[in-house]
């Protein structure tokens, strides 16, 4: 039996750029076609979605089915309990899935999909609201929702206007824009966000704290103004941060002595050896809050050109210290 190759297909490079520029025209003006259609419709719906016990459903069709499952996810993420339910496996006798406190979003661009046009009976039995997103408002699907979004779109992306491309980045875009209005209408904020996102490189810039990764107890490098010179430096190099605090009795910071500070002094030719802590300390030092974000620490130290900053609790006392590394280390910077 013989085995014929396919002849490779000779790409015609400039048709393709040409299609590729057609295609990004066509959708993006399918999404600004949607803005004209922003209107209290959208309102109701977001109030709908808000105002929601349960969760929100999601279901789709085919590629609207792939529109249902990124806006289910993208609604989870931002403050919305939301899940995708494939519409086939909603069994038609009995949706268990769904409760008289979830709202479901439909999205067909024909709004004729038998497996949506069919659970609808049931919806209407258990009271569900719906909201249709659909190229098609006066469809089935359409006349039944509560609420109808209209995601028509001239023509498809495709050069046969066959395959769903335009209408299903409006359904995408659209679904983000319901995100967004729900998320800020929920006071949603950046650290509720990285909450539900804890393990990404965004989680730990919006949770980790100071205090989750400064140096503590008796790694944190700290001397009384009446210690020595020798008695500093000997505190400097065991604790490595490359700087002492000075501080009183009570452990509120006085001030800060810094290897860029000894240099300067040597620099100076300054007779360092009979010197206390007090004499060469540079009071008032640069400090960032025990309970700050890290990221603010790491912004605090590049504005003021400091590769380390010693952290206090309410009352000014020394509750810590960090150093640029510290913060490498966590992967806040």
């Amino acid at each position: 039996m013989s085995h014929h190759k396919a002849a490779p297909v000779a790409l015609d490079a400039a048709r393709a750029i040409r299609l590729a520029h057609e295609t990004l025209e066509i959708e993006a003006a399918a999404i600004l076609g949607l803005r004209q259609r922003i209107d209290e419709h959208f309102a109701r719906a977001v109030a709908l979605l808000l105002a929601v016990p349960g969760r929100v459903v999601v279901m789709g069709m085919g590629k609207s089915g792939h529109i249902g499952r990124k806006m289910a996810a993208t609604l989870a993420s931002t403050g919305t309990p939301a899940m995708f339910v494939h519409p086939a496996e909603a069994s038609h006798g009995d949706l268990g899935m769904i409760t008289a406190a979830d709202v479901l979003i439909a999205i067909s661009n024909s709004g004729e999909s038998e497996e949506l046009t069919a659970i609808l009976p049931v919806l209407k039995r258990l009271g569900v609201p719906l909201i249709a997103m659909t190229g098609n408002p006066a469809s089935t699907l359409g006349r039944h929702a509560d609420v109808a979004l209209d995601t028509g779109v001239d023509k498809e992306a495709c050069p046969l206007n066959l395959a769903p491309t335009a209408s299903t980045t409006a359904q995408l875009a659209l679904g983000d824009a319901l995100a967004v209005a729900l998320l800020d209408a929920r006071g949603f904020k950046a650290e509720d966000f990285a909450r539900s996102h804890p393990g990404g490189a965004l989680g730990r810039k919006l949770l980790t704290h100071v205090s989750d990764v400064m140096r503590r107890g008796d790694e944190v490098p700290k001397v009384r103004p009446d210690a020595g010179f020798s008695a500093m430096m000997r505190e400097m190099s065991a604790k490595g941060l490359g700087a002492t605090a000075i501080v009183d009795d009570a452990d509120r910071v006085l001030g800060i002595f810094t290897d860029g500070d000894l240099r300067r002094l040597l620099e100076k030719g300054v007779d360092v050896r009979n010197g206390t802590a007090q004499q060469f300390m540079h009071a008032h030092p640069v400090t960032v809050a025990h309970d700050a974000l890290a990221v603010e620490a790491a912004e605090l130290m590049e504005e003021r050109r400091i590769t380390s900053v010693l952290v206090v609790d309410g009352e000014g006392r020394l509750s810590g210290a960090l150093n640029s590394n510290d913060l490498m280390r966590a992967k806040v910077i």
